[in-house]
């Protein structure tokens, strides 16, 4: 009678065992508060795949709790980060390639940034992702335009003499060969340069215009519309060797949590555009289109600028760089 106890008692254990043993927690790091779209597409997945029941949780570090902004990229390529939402071109460093990503006039507006996600281009980025042991769950692009303290932005005539601030060295070399004195600082220091007199004008993102009240300094807005020059790939990304070692029906909740994240991310990055347009509206700021004769200005003068520093920089970057410019 003990023995048979006994070996119901172990039987039941492995069976146990064998129900917890792919029991899985991962760890996510991002730099945003709970409040940012980027952190809601990280929920969205979070939740989805608890939703699924199938022994996989995700839990989130934002604020930079976990890792610094720019220093999740290697320890994610390592397996000692499980999975991150990221500029990708903070990486850029460690891949050249990466800081395509992060180049004006090469996406146009949100519905061609969708497009390029699908692309040949993309799948090469995946490519070399992939060779780090990094793969894509939810790709995305966050927006953002031009405000001018005393004039409005739109084209490259516009910026002959403006001391300026841009967001990305790309940006920085394009609006240079605008004519436009450039100086360096990040968004948060935005809204005292202009009070101060030490800034003209400034590109960054929709998000950061609106959060930084920049509204108050500035007497022109040209937000992200029917065309726009800045465009930031900031994907969710995944330690691949992690991924593969899920089970089948963990993977699977996950594909199908990022595929819901990802319609959520291109509908509230429009949302986003618009929401400040109306914020900057609100508050008596002009505001102003960005046509597509001014588009393709821009995007002529990155080619002689921040593209031509790219390729010469960047082994195989023409070649990478033409399969993204042939994304109509």
């Amino acid at each position: 009678m003990h023995l048979k106890f006994t070996g119901a008692t172990a039987a039941l254990a492995l069976f146990a065992g064998t129900l917890t043993a792919h029991a899985t927690e991962l760890r996510l790091s991002h730099q945003w508060s709970d409040k940012d779209v980027r952190h809601q597409v990280a929920q969205i997945v979070a939740d989805e795949v608890a939703a699924a029941d199938v022994d996989l949780e995700i839990k989130i570090f934002p604020t930079q709790s976990l890792f610094k902004a720019r220093e999740q990229y290697t320890p994610l390529s390592r397996g000692q980060l499980d999975m991150t939402v990221l500029p990708l071109s903070y990486a850029g460093g460690q891949q050249p390639a990466y800081n395509l990503t992060l180049m004006p006039g090469l996406v146009k507006n949100h519905d061609h940034a969708a497009r390029l996600n699908d692309s040949e281009f993309m799948a090469e980025i995946e490519k070399i992702l992939e060779g780090d042991d990094i793969m894509t769950l939810v790709p995305g692009y966050l927006a953002g335009g031009f405000a001018g303290k005393d004039g409005c932005i739109t084209g490259p005539d516009d910026m002959p003499g403006k001391q300026t601030r841009a967001a990305g060295k790309a940006f920085e070399q394009m609006l240079a060969g605008a004519g436009a004195s450039i100086a360096s600082m990040a968004s948060s220091e935005i809204y005292n340069a202009m009070q101060t007199g030490v800034l003209d004008a400034a590109n960054t993102s929709s998000s950061s215009f609106v959060s930084y009240r920049i509204y108050e300094q500035v007497a022109c807005y040209t937000p992200a519309g029917d065309y726009a020059l800045w465009f930031m790939y900031q994907p969710m990304l995944m330690n691949k060797s992690t991924f593969d070692d899920l089970t089948e029906e963990q993977q699977a909740a996950l594909l199908a949590a990022s595929e819901k994240a990802t319609a959520f991310y291109l509908d509230e990055a429009k949302k986003e555009d618009a929401a400040s347009r109306q914020v900057f509206a609100d508050a008596g700021v002009e505001i102003a289109e960005m046509t597509e004769e001014e588009f393709n200005a821009w995007r002529e003068l990155a080619k002689e600028t921040s593209y031509k520093m790219f390729i010469e920089q960047t082994p195989g970057g023409d070649k990478l760089l033409d399969m993204a410019l042939s994304v109509d």
